[in-house]
């Protein structure tokens, strides 16, 4: 089975999730960013993770996920400064199954991550950014080593999945 683990990452946190996904499965395996992916048609399975900004789904993830061909067995991971299992982490996870709506989702991740100080300090001025601005701080050591690690768990469970 051929895999690839593709990701969008600005801060670096959904890349180490990817890495860390990408450590724990067979060859033949790849790993790539978002945007040097051309096609999927030569995978059997393919991880895709996206950080999570302003309660959705990036653009540059939008867009990728609507081009998915039916079928195509895939699990979704992403990174977000939130407070686990609150309403603005589920929001960008319920988009993304939805536009990958026609493939084989076989599982999803999420991992916390830490926010830039640009972004916490433009976000941080604002009143209705406050609840967030909160949130998002207790995220700063994250994606941690536990984090990884479950992330790794959730690697091999997905193949396992895949392969029967």
């Amino acid at each position: 089975m051929r895999t690839l683990v593709t990701y969008y990452s600005l801060t670096g946190n959904t890349r180490l999730v990817a890495e860390a996904i990408y450590e724990a499965i067979p060859e033949p395996r790849e790993i790539k960013s978002l945007t040097e992916v051309a096609s999927v048609d030569d995978y059997d399975l393919v991880f895709i993770g996206f950080p999570v900004h302003s309660h959705s789904v990036p653009y540059k993830v939008e867009q990728f996920l609507k081009k998915l061909p039916a079928g195509k067995k895939i699990a979704l991971f992403m990174t977000y400064s939130s407070i686990t299992g609150s309403r603005l982490s589920r929001e960008a996870l319920e988009q993304a199954l939805v536009l990958a709506g026609k493939t084989k989702i076989l599982g999803s991740f999420s991992s916390r991550g830490k926010v830039s100080a640009q972004a916490m300090e433009v976000l941080g001025k604002s009143p209705e950014h406050a609840l967030w601005t909160e949130m998002a701080v207790t995220a700063r050591s994250h994606p941690d080593h536990n984090d990884l690690e479950d992330a790794r768990t959730f690697a091999q469970w997905i193949v396992s999945l895949a392969n029967q």
